[in-house]
Formats: structure tokens, sequence, C-alpha cells
């Protein structure tokens, strides 16, 4: 018989050191996120949990969130978080609803894309006044949503953007691509075309995905479709395009299946800006100093960031909130900008969050306010 005798715990020992590293950027370390929940909080109840995978974003003029679910039923919400506003209102359910595609803050009010046993649908909501003191006094009428109608008979919607004046959403369904009149509710198919992916505004039009590995080109003005306008670079181009949020128009941010980041522009083509740490890219938000943030990898998503300048790209780990909702976020679905740019993911799982992020303050950024002061 041999007595072994148990070695002492060192907290300085290589193996721990490692296991802290390692534990240090498993969740993310740069900037900070809040899980916000699908109500006000500690006054109502938050959208029903199985309700509840938040698949669609958009800000208005005024940088208040509109936003989409989807599950057994699919509900629709304003967002509100500066001044004394700190709200996510549920706008209803919408009737034969599951999947919420698209929100469209157009003018003069906010159209969504839901599909469902109905078919992909056309609802619009009413104008809703969050400039109140959400803080101690709040009150409001229940809002009534408008159903419009399919856009094309048994053709369920994929994605919708607005047009640059925000008086026409642009809308492609499985098979067509279709304009609706925001005022009117009027549809217009515009023409036949491949449904996959989201799409992109540019300065001259929308681009789509076409067949082939190629895009599809609307033009704005002549209202005409342009199959097969331009080549997609080397790349795996097996999934969904997908496009950034935010930044310039004129200027794209788009990923192939294998997480190759692309920055596009109608005078310059496609240019390789790196690649993200895992495959494949989620959603996308450029912040208003040009820095590109994201989600990548399937089912346990990592935050990235890409300096789509010199390409350098940073694995900035798993979402972690502790604030307000103390929670992990794995699936996210959308991303939008908010008014002090901040960007705001909607969480794509059963009891979905939005999620607010704000990106560290580069110092670079710091001493050249502090010259210029």
């Amino acid at each position: 018989m041999t007595t072994q005798t148990k070695g002492r715990f060192d907290p300085n020992s290589p193996q721990i050191k490692a296991y802290e590293q390692a534990l240090a950027h498993q969740f993310v370390r740069e900037g900070t996120m809040v899980a916000f929940p699908t109500c006000l909080p500690g006054i109502t109840r938050t959208i029903t949990h199985d309700e509840c995978r938040i698949t669609a974003l958009d800000a208005d003029s005024n940088e208040f969130i509109y936003g989409g679910t989807s599950g057994r039923q699919a509900h629709l919400f304003k967002a509100g978080f500066h001044d004394l506003t700190g709200v996510v209102l549920d706008a209803g359910v919408v009737p034969g609803g599951t999947s919420t595609v698209a929100v469209c803050c157009a003018e003069p009010r906010v159209l969504a894309f839901v599909n469902g046993a109905r078919g992909g649908r056309t609802i619009a909501l009413p104008d809703i006044d969050l400039a109140q003191n959400w803080i101690q006094e709040w009150a409001l009428s229940p809002p009534v949503l408008q159903d419009l109608g399919e856009c094309v008979p048994s053709e369920p919607v994929v994605h919708a953007i607005c047009n640059p004046s925000r008086s026409t959403v642009i809308a492609i369904t499985t098979e067509h691509l279709v304009t609706v009149d925001v005022e009117s509710g009027k549809v217009v198919v515009i023409g036949k075309v491949p449904g996959r992916g989201q799409l992109a505004l540019s300065s001259s039009g929308v681009f789509g995905q076409d067949e082939n590995a190629r895009l599809w080109h609307y033009d704005l003005s002549s209202g005409r479709i342009r199959r097969g306008a331009v080549h997609l670079p080397t790349g795996e181009w097996t999934a969904a395009l997908r496009w950034s949020r935010g930044g310039d128009t004129g200027q794209l941010v788009t990923a192939d299946a294998a997480g190759h980041l692309f920055v596009f522009s109608e005078d310059k083509g496609f240019r390789s800006i790196g690649k993200a740490p895992l495959a494949p890219v989620g959603p996308m938000a450029m912040t208003p100093d040009g820095r590109l943030f994201g989600f990548c990898g399937a089912e346990m998503a990592n935050l990235f960031y890409c300096d789509t300048s010199s390409g350098s790209v940073s694995n900035l780990g798993v979402a972690a909130s502790v604030f307000e909702k103390r929670r992990y976020g794995y699936e996210f679905a959308d991303a939008v900008i908010g008014r002090d740019g901040e960007i705001v993911f909607s969480e794509d799982e059963n009891d979905g969050h939005l999620w607010l992020y704000f990106p560290k303050i580069k110092r670079s950024s710091l001493a050249r306010n502090a010259v210029a002061s």
C-alpha cells in the first residue's frame, strides 16, 4: 500500500495561467454588451419565449428600433434606449404569421414582411410615440397593425429594403422582385429573379444574389433589372448572401460560406479584406467611424472586429451580458446601428433579447480629439 500526497494548488502555475488566459478570451473582452428583454423591465411581460426569436431589425430617422420575431407566432415591436426611454414595446401578433424576414422604417410608416400560413405578407405599423417619461409615467393605447396583403400570391418573402427616400420598399420573394408604395400599400411586380439572400442598396440601385456566383442589379431610376450584372470574387458562394448594415451605401461588406470578407463598391468592385475567425458569418454592422463588427460561427457565435482598411481581424469572444440581464448570447440574426454609434444585435433564440454593443473607443481616436480641442 502506497500513500500519495496531493499537490498544493499553485495559482501561479503555468497550467492555471494558461486556463485563465483561455477563459479571458472565451467571452467578449472588448467593449460592453447589454442584453435587453422584450418588455418595459419591471412593468410589462416579455414576448412569449417560443415567439421571441428576433429575426429582423431596422432603425427610423430618429434612431428608434423596429423589429419582428419568429416562432409559434410572429410579433412586431418598437424599442428605444435613449433619453428617458428604455423599453421594447410589443405592437402585437401578426395573425397567421410565423416568420418576420424584414422590417423597413419607411416614410410615413413602417412596413414589415412576415411569412406564414397565409403567404408572405406586408404589415403596416402605425406611428408609436415613445418620446415619454418611461421611468415614472407611461401610458399607451395598443397599436393596430394593418395587413396590406400578400406581395406575390403563394410566394414567401425573402428580404426587403427601403429606397433612399424611404418612400418605396423593394422586396424579393422566392421568385420575384416587387416594389411596395409605402403610403398606398400598392404592390408592383418588377420582374422574375432568384429570391435568395439579402438585398443590398447601392448608390444606383439594389443588388441581389443571382445564379452562377453573380449579382443582379435593379436600377432605381429606370426600373430595369440586369441579370448577372456583377461577378462575385473567387470564393465559396454556396450560402445565401448577407450584407453589412450602416456605414456608407457606396461601400458594402459581405462574406462567402468560408468566412472570407469582401468590400464591394460599384466603381471598384470587390476587394478582399480578410477572413472571419469562424464560419459562417452572421449579421454585420459598420459603425460611423468605419469599424466593422459582426458575429461568426454556427450555434455558438463569436463577435469579431475587422479593420476594413488594413484587413486585420480580431476574435472578440462569445457574447455575454452582466447588465440588465445576465445572459450568454449564441445565435444572432440581424444588426442595426443605434443613435450614438452602438450596435443593436437581434438574438435568434427562444426568449430572445436585443443586445446593445458599445464598442471600445480607440485610443488613437481619443488622441486626435484631444489635439483638435
